[in-house]
């Protein structure tokens, strides 16, 4: 795996916040597409209260009401006596019988296109691509994935929407990357990291989804179909978590499956028990997408440089977005939950690193 360049290409400082009221905390998480030679990034921003009172935790919600970000307001006394704060993403309930809640995010995400012609250097778009709409997006939209439909010539983007009501996949489609078509909530919560394949299979659209159990079960890679994008059903398991090792928290699709000749190539993140994120790659049968052909039994990428380990939540590299060019497989991922790098890796080298022959 070659980091190319050996920076991130996007940070912070290259995005201007959707509001003035706001400052913009991270750039993160992004699709990949490219369109008539053009790179495409859909990002995740994340804003937080650009300034906070002595007195109170300000942060920022959508209201639905006024179709608009506002801010709410938690005093410290109640944080100290009710709240924990400790993981800088969240504002977590606590009570004396161990029961911890999340009530509100620290930040709010949207997401916004960024372009290059040469796929390192890019230009962000001012305001956010998509506004917000509705009740399930009260906190934001998070980790955008574009899948290019090829028989269709159309994008399929899926992303997390958040909100009290809990964290939900949504569905947009676009042409253009101007116009895009809200097809609305297609996994009710909880449930994340949806990525969509790029062909159907036997007639039926194909997607990896990741549940989220409280209770029995853990957070493990899951398969659909569905007939219209719509309605999933077929609930086949992929893939689960290992005992040990840089997989044993949780498992869930990176960037939407790619068609090789050798089955449907999978970029699928990893985190351990302490919350530190890695890559992977798995290849799934082309005709039976939940069987399993290889998979890698290594990271094949592991937060190590500076901007990688350090950041708003560090030791994280978790991508949503890959792109396959002259053999060379290309990964934009999120770094530190803060900024955007770049990587690139051969397929024949991916094919190695699974077992296989090439």
């Amino acid at each position: 795996m070659i980091r190319e360049p050996q920076k991130p290409i996007l940070t912070a400082a290259d995005i201007k916040p959707s509001r003035e009221f706001l400052k913009v905390d991270g750039v993160f998480n992004c699709g990949a597409a490219k369109k008539d030679n053009e790179y495409i990034l859909l990002c995740r921003v994340a804003e937080s209260c650009a300034i906070q009172e002595e007195d109170y935790l300000c942060y920022p919600v959508y209201d639905e009401q006024i179709d608009d970000i506002c801010i709410r307001k938690l005093s410290r006394k109640q944080i100290q006596e009710r709240y924990d704060i400790s993981d800088p993403r969240v504002v977590v309930l606590k009570n004396d019988a161990g029961f911890r809640s999340v009530v509100n995010l620290t930040s709010i995400s949207h997401l916004r296109i960024a372009r290059s012609m040469d796929g390192i250097n890019f230009t962000v778009d001012e305001k956010p691509a998509i506004p917000f709409c509705g009740k399930y997006e009260r906190w934001g939209m998070e980790d955008p994935r574009i899948t290019y439909m090829e028989e269709e010539d159309r994008y399929c983007i899926t992303y997390t929407a958040v909100s009290d009501m809990g964290v939900m996949p949504g569905l947009l489609i676009t042409t253009d990357f101007s116009e895009f078509h809200r097809m609305g909530v297609i996994f009710p919560p909880e449930n994340k990291d949806v990525v969509i394949f790029p062909r159907k299979i036997n007639g039926l659209y194909y997607a990896c989804h990741r549940p989220v159990p409280n209770g029995i079960g853990t957070p493990d890679i899951w398969l659909a179909s569905s007939p219209d994008l719509i309605h999933w059903g077929n609930h086949k398991h992929v893939c689960g978590v290992t005992e040990d090792g840089w997989e044993s928290g949780r498992i869930g699709s990176g960037a939407p499956p790619i068609y090789t000749e050798k089955g449907w190539l999978h970029i699928y993140h990893g985190a351990d028990r302490q919350n530190r994120y890695c890559l992977g790659a798995m290849l799934t049968d082309l005709k039976q997408p939940d069987k399993i052909i290889a998979k890698t039994e290594n990271a094949i990428l592991e937060p190590e440089t500076e901007y990688e380990a350090e950041g708003f939540f560090g030791n994280v590299v978790f991508s949503c977005g890959c792109l396959l060019e002259d053999g060379m497989l290309i990964i934009y991922y999120g770094a530190a939950d803060d900024k955007i790098a770049r990587a690139k890796i051969s397929l024949e080298e991916v094919f190695v690193s699974m077992g296989l022959k090439t």
